[in-house]
């Protein structure tokens, strides 16, 4: 991204359901009135992107470690240990966010729903007219 924002798994399923790009997306955020779920949204996207930016951070340094050309003197458990325990972290923290989005974005309506009002175009509906007589009734009802 063009302002130094980290990527997340879920940036494209934001993009879908709010319509527009991330960038779009966060200048909607800070406008008067912007929706209180968009800014939910990305509020949670952030934490989600940190959470994910650490998963890897911490397995690219457990793959190093672990890489056959290694120096085998480097290696540590107590290390791989911490390693293991900030990598669990991390991953449970990336599954709270995720899940969280995931629960906002399920309680959206619909995006028809969400347009604003001036957009919406509602047809009215067409009612068949009223018997007059008490025998027009019994032919609607096929008496």
């Amino acid at each position: 991204m063009s302002d130094g924002r980290r990527p997340s798994t879920q940036d494209a399923r934001l993009e879908q359901v709010f319509g527009g790009p991330l960038d779009q997306l966060h200048e909607r955020a800070v406008r008067p009135g912007s929706s209180p779920a968009l800014v939910r949204a990305l509020e949670l996207r952030a934490f989600l992107a940190l959470a994910e930016a650490q998963v890897v951070r911490v397995r690219d340094r457990v793959h190093a470690a672990m890489a056959p050309d290694a120096e085998l003197d480097s290696l540590s458990s107590d290390t791989l240990r911490f390693d293991a325990e900030w990598l669990e972290a991390a991953l449970a923290g990336r599954t709270g966010y995720r899940t969280a989005l995931e629960k906002l974005l399920a309680a959206m309506p619909p995006p028809a729903a969400r347009q604003p009002a001036a957009t919406l175009r509602v047809r009215p509906a067409i009612a068949a007219p009223a018997p007059a007589t008490a025998e027009g009734v019994a032919a609607v009802r096929g008496r």
